[in-house]
């Protein structure tokens, strides 16, 4: 199966239109008429973008699980819910996703390069003197309790949440 010139013309002035047809080829199985080098990197593509989505997600869960630890003083609700929310959509993300799960270690070196940049964006602090590979056991990003913080004046009577 050669590429069709039109196609590849098409992919590069209008790709959201030769995606449809791509599409409409596939459905109506005119195998003959796919553009299967394009196809073949788009698919890549989808994938690479699936290993993007668990390393950012890790940047942010990694940049708040650093301010948690290293500045206790500033605990809020915000950090708190950020810490929640993105354990939660890590775990959803590889349920979907069950193959990234290999990959997990360097996903985890990865968002904790963007981790550190978002510690140093939001606090102001030097990150040299943090740990440069992430200090925390996939243990302790996913289940380590983190309390809600309660404020100063009030004494606490929540049970703290397990994830």
């Amino acid at each position: 199966m050669q590429t069709q010139p039109q196609s590849t013309t098409l992919y590069d002035a209008d790709f959201y239109a030769w995606t449809q047809q791509q599409a409409e080829r596939l459905r109506s199985r005119k195998l003959d008429q796919l553009d299967i080098e394009n196809l073949a990197e788009e698919i890549e593509s989808l994938g690479r973008q699936e290993q993007r989505e668990l390393e950012n997600r890790l940047g942010v869960l990694l940049g708040h699980l650093l301010k948690w630890h290293y500045q206790p003083q500033r605990r809020s609700g915000s950090w708190f819910a950020t810490i929640r929310e993105q354990r939660r959509r890590i775990l959803r993300h590889l349920k979907a996703n069950p193959s990234l799960k290999p990959y997990f270690a360097e996903a985890i070196a990865e968002g904790y390069e963007d981790g550190l940049d978002l510690f140093t964006r939001e606090t102001g602090l030097n990150p040299d003197e943090l740990p440069q590979s992430c200090p925390f056991s996939v243990e302790q990003i996913f289940e380590e309790v983190i309390e809600f913080p309660e404020p100063p004046s009030q004494p606490t009577s929540r049970k703290p949440l397990k994830l």
